[in-house]
């Protein structure tokens, strides 16, 4: 970390001494003051639901800028990377900090391709869930339970065990995505096929069946693999600080990733576009596109409980530079389906016209984001609702994998351990119960 020559000073009121806290500069984005030595020094801690206003790390991985609208991935742009690079060049550029040459790219694809296949037992495991279970409720089971059949790679502190785990997470989670699918709608699992794209190979295995031979559609791969692309990382989110958290703690990457998926199934985080296609089926049942006016006034009415899922962004005060790319492909998508007369599909666009025009969601940025779009998108693939979250945590998986092992490496780190401000009750004695 670079000092800067600036310092910040703490005073107290009740004439306690003040202290020196150091501030340090990052490449790019605001300094942070050093409140390490807070507690020793003065016996009080900071207080900062959400972790809002702390920096939790130093990190080189992902960089956003919310105000500008800025995403990079080890410096490079969210957009240059999403036109001219697939997903694994992406994931190499993650794990290893520069994008690949050819050599590299290619050395790096074999070994993931490699991986795709699981354990034969893992189908045993699967067959244990009902089979309307939720797709994450699945995931959280098999990616957990990947650290029961890889003993050879579950030692967090150890380079090797780190690298191959990587390999192998980042290649077998289509595979248990795709299983969890077909277990949920009675068709037989079908296996990786390694000639063909990370993408590709995911799409064949979600539709193929043994009964006739599927050729990937190359629009449909592309615009699956730029799904993936934009969400390979995105800085100290949720789920990122689940698994950088748990793995504090020197638990195998398999429980760590795992515990990432379990925190991005909530539908304020990976549940997003999950949320964003049940509002648009809850306004087709209203009525559809005659009905869009009405749900907007309500959205608009501080006294009632309706929500627009799928506009504006907690980081992104701007427009988030994934929607742009992301509405593309949905364009794309939708012109090679023959799907833009789709009453949904419509009443997407509709909805989509009042956000970006109607002066209040102007005024509040409310901006489509990328889960609006990769929604639409996913549904106009086939993908069932349920499973968006799914392939969500499977394209974030290399980004959880890249922020774990930047963690370990970091001679500073320790397990984590936030403190808390007691409001409750002071300290009592217990009476007996007839006195209670």
């Amino acid at each position: 970390m670079t000092p800067s020559e600036v310092k910040a000073t703490l005073s107290f009121s009740d004439g306690s001494p003040q202290m020196d806290l150091p501030i340090y500069k990052g490449s790019v984005g605001p300094d942070v003051i050093d409140i390490r030595k807070l507690y020793a020094q003065t016996g009080k801690f900071t207080y900062d639901p959400g972790f809002l206003s702390t920096a939790s790390c130093n990190s080189t991985i992902t960089y956003i800028d919310g105000d500008k609208g800025e995403l990079l991935y080890r410096g490079y742009p969210i957009e240059q990377l999403a036109v001219n690079c697939d997903y694994l060049e992406t994931c190499y550029l993650l794990l290893y900090g520069e994008l690949p040459n050819a050599d590299q790219k290619a050395s790096f694809e074999d070994r993931v391709m490699h991986h795709t296949m699981v354990n034969e037992q893992m189908q045993f495991f699967l067959r244990g869930f009902r089979r309307d279970a939720h797709p994450m409720a699945v995931m959280t089971g098999l990616v957990g339970a990947m650290s029961s059949f890889y003993h050879d790679s579950t030692d967090i502190n150890n380079p090797e065990h780190r690298e191959i785990s990587a390999i192998r997470l980042i290649a077998k989670m289509p595979t248990l995505v795709s299983m969890a699918y077909k277990y949920t709608i009675g068709q037989p699992f079908i296996y990786p096929k390694n000639d063909l794209s990370y993408a590709g190979n995911f799409m064949r295995m979600m539709f193929a069946t043994p009964c006739e031979d599927y050729k990937p559609n190359d629009v449909l791969v592309r615009a699956m693999d730029r799904i993936f692309t934009l969400h390979a990382d995105h800085e100290q989110n949720a789920s990122t600080s689940t698994v950088r958290l748990c793995g504090s703690s020197g638990t195998n990457p398999f429980a760590a990733i795992a515990a990432g998926v379990a925190c991005l199934w909530g539908p304020a985080h990976g549940g997003a576009n999950e949320a964003c296609l049940n509002m648009l089926n809850d306004i087709q049942q209203m009525g559809g596109e005659a009905k869009i006016g009405e749900f907007i006034k309500q959205v608009k009415d501080k006294n009632s409980n309706v929500k627009l899922m799928g506009f504006g962004h907690r980081v992104y005060k701007n427009y988030d530079p994934r929607a742009k790319l992301m509405r593309e492909t949905c364009h794309e998508v939708l012109n090679e389906l023959g799907l833009h007369d789709d009453p949904l599909f419509k009443l997407a666009m509709s909805l989509e016209k009042i956000a970006l025009e109607d002066e209040y969601f102007v005024a509040r940025k409310l901006y489509p984001n990328v889960d609006f779009y990769s929604g639409i998108v996913q549904r106009a693939i086939g993908i069932p609702v349920p499973l968006f979250t799914a392939i969500f945590a499977l394209a974030r998986t290399v980004g959880w994998i890249a922020q774990l092992n930047e963690m370990i490496g970091d001679p500073e780190y320790k397990i984590g351990r936030p403190r808390q401000l007691f409001v409750g009750a002071t300290s009592r004695d217990v009476k007996p119960i007839a006195q209670r």
